[in-house]
């Protein structure tokens, strides 16, 4: 017989080269866990090896296997391991946006799913294989009644709201964590992960590519197979993308940080509401006449903690002060004084002096970005264009 497998082509070489290029970073990924123990490294090298591995299907196929070798039983061995992208995301985000974050034994719970899923595969290859004329044949018995059984459809339907829900558990982590950090630092520019957004982005829109396939291909018209491709193709350029930032960034940046508001045995929160206000009415007066003093919002690494320090409050005195008080977030409060003490060097034309980034750092921003969109929300004008109204 003649073999036409591998067939390079169109569609086949481009999945082969970038799943070849996600399973070397998947590894890279493992070699660096091996190194540094972190674990976000580990749970993103497995969400990189089981993408690129659920790729192969299509990749071979379009190599001719199938075609050259009608009885193959590789997709016995090609499970869909999709139980365990779901967790694996959840669990990335998390010890990337969790300081001091431990994997513990409960948690194995989340992939007990994936773990059955395996087992059951296990059972129809098992079984299968043990029946007459299984060689005769690509699928045996009951792997032809898994694919077209109302349990096959069952596990596919508990599939995908299985992934739903944990890429929502895994958007409500990133976007309160997002949120936490603004009320602990002063300047988040370079602890907002943008990365992590852009990672979830991208698997949800997978996620959503892949259930509007399923949508058409059952309700409208059955597509082909190179019509499907595309969210192959897609899928392996999102491993490249996914595999090189997540190898290249830094998201170890909170790691020993501690953001729990635990109080000061000294120094209490008020329960009561009316002494509640007067003290938060004094902690306020304090806490201005601090600011004007002393310019803490000067240090671009200003956090809650070193100013609950300097004025003598715990951290939850501080956060309630600046919050119900001011009705602001600490990053807020912070900003809103540097903007001010930008504003003030503009007007003493410092800027023929000194760059508006110049002054932007002298005023305590860290970063051009940070700068510009603060400045821009604050004064709804961009500082370009608030220069010019000076002159």
């Amino acid at each position: 017989m003649f073999l036409t497998f591998p067939n390079f082509n169109i569609y086949s070489t481009p999945l082969l080269v970038l799943v070849s290029q996600g399973i070397l970073f998947g590894i890279l990924l493992i070699g660096r866990y091996g190194k540094t123990k972190t674990l976000s490294s580990l749970f993103l090298a497995l969400l990189v090896l089981i993408t690129s591995y659920h790729r192969t299907t299509y990749t071979i196929g379009f190599m001719d296997w199938y075609d050259t070798y009608r009885n193959t039983k590789i997709n016995y061995w090609l499970i869909h391991l999709i139980l365990a992208i779901g967790p694996l995301i959840y669990f990335y985000v998390k010890s990337v946006t969790a300081s001091n974050f431990r994997f513990k034994k409960w948690d194995f719970i989340h992939f007990a799913p994936a773990l059955l899923y395996v087992i059951y595969r296990s059972v129809i290859f098992i079984y299968d294989a043990a029946q007459p004329n299984f060689a005769d044949s690509q699928n045996g018995l009951l792997m032809t009644r898994f694919n077209a059984s109302a349990i096959g459809f069952a596990i596919e339907t508990f599939m995908v709201l299985q992934q739903l829900v944990y890429l929502l558990l895994s958007l409500r982590l990133y976007y309160t964590y997002r949120k936490k950090i603004k009320d602990y630092f002063s300047n988040t520019y370079n602890l907002e992960l943008n990365w992590i957004q852009n990672f979830l982005l991208i698997y949800t829109f997978l996620f959503l590519y892949s259930i509007a396939q399923q949508i058409i291909d059952l309700l409208f018209v059955e597509l082909s197979w190179i019509q499907k491709w595309w969210y192959q193709f897609l899928s392996a350029l999102a491993i490249i993308y996914i595999g090189i930032k997540g190898y290249f960034t830094d998201t170890t940046r909170l790691k020993g940080l501690d953001f729990k508001m635990e109080e000061n045995p000294s120094v209490k929160v008020s329960k009561n509401k009316s002494t509640g206000q007067n003290t938060i009415s004094l902690k306020k007066e304090e806490l201005l006449k601090y600011l004007e003093e002393e310019k803490p919002y000067l240090n671009p690494d200003l956090n809650l903690n070193q100013l609950a320090k300097a004025t003598a409050m715990s951290r939850a005195q501080l956060s309630e002060t600046i919050n119900e008080g001011f009705q602001k977030n600490f990053n807020d409060f912070i900003n809103e004084y540097r903007i001010k003490a930008v504003k003030q060097m503009l007007s003493e034309g410092k800027n023929k002096q000194f760059s508006l980034l110049g002054i932007a750092f002298e005023c305590g921003f860290n970063s051009k970005a940070t700068f510009n969109r603060v400045f821009k929300r604050l004064t709804h004008t961009s500082p370009t264009e608030y220069v010019k109204t000076l002159s």
